[in-house]
């Protein structure tokens, strides 16, 4: 359904990024934040998921600039290999490349942004610091905690699992203390990465129930 295509960031960057279209008219655009593993194969799926739904869907390659072409599966030893590469992340770049991706598809109607994990924290900070957007969704990041201070510019939601030990249930507090003005929800069965159905952690029923809120918020909040 999409295709591969270059975005240029602010500063002349450029990146890869994978966009999928929908099959009408789009009621808006989604930019379509990775976890630490790339633009890959579930990257990929989610945004053709959101054109199923009438989004033009982005998902910038936010690894491009310390590796080229990066993705991989959810092995033991892809996650480990993948961990390096956020060992210090530079979520400056990382957000001129998010805002290279809102700038390329604002003209199609309102932009919400989704991410995941490492993206779950850049969705959040790009809320709160980026230009153009109009709803925001956060799976399970887990820096989001650590910049609670940071208030959203636009609607934000949040998704979190109950057994997820990277991101301890005493984090959720904090976020919801300190940013009350935002949706957040706890799946009591679900594990960090559930939402994803190549991952060992993947739990349907928090993963199908979490998605439709995901939806009904964009609805909600992404009009023309």
């Amino acid at each position: 359904m999409g295709k591969q295509f270059t975005l240029t960031a602010s500063d002349q960057f450029k990146l890869g990024a994978y966009r999928a279209d929908p099959a009408g008219t789009p009621k808006g655009a989604m930019v379509v934040i990775q976890e630490i593993f790339g633009v890959n194969h579930h990257i990929r799926a989610v945004c053709d998921r959101l054109a199923s739904e009438g989004y033009v869907a982005v998902a910038p390659a936010v690894f491009d600039r310390t590796a080229p072409g990066f993705e991989c599966g959810y092995t033991p030893e892809d996650i480990a290999n993948a961990r390096k590469f956020v060992a210090n992340p530079d979520f400056g770049a990382m957000l001129r490349d998010v805002q290279a991706a809102i700038d390329e598809v604002k003209s199609v109607g309102p932009v919400g942004v989704v991410g995941f994990c490492l993206g779950g924290t850049l969705s959040f900070l790009a809320a709160c610091k980026l230009n153009g957007l109009s709803a925001a969704v956060c799976y399970y990041g887990g820096g989001i905690a650590k910049n609670a201070d940071e208030k959203p510019k636009v609607p934000t939601q949040m998704h979190f699992g109950e057994k997820d030990a990277g991101i301890p249930l005493s984090d959720v507090e904090i976020i919801k203390q300190k940013r009350t003005e935002s949706e957040i929800y706890v799946y009591a069965d679900a594990d960090h990465g559930f939402h994803c159905d190549e991952r060992k952690s993947f739990h349907q029923a928090s993963s199908e129930l979490a998605w439709k809120r995901s939806l009904d918020f964009l609805n909600k909040h992404m009009k023309k």
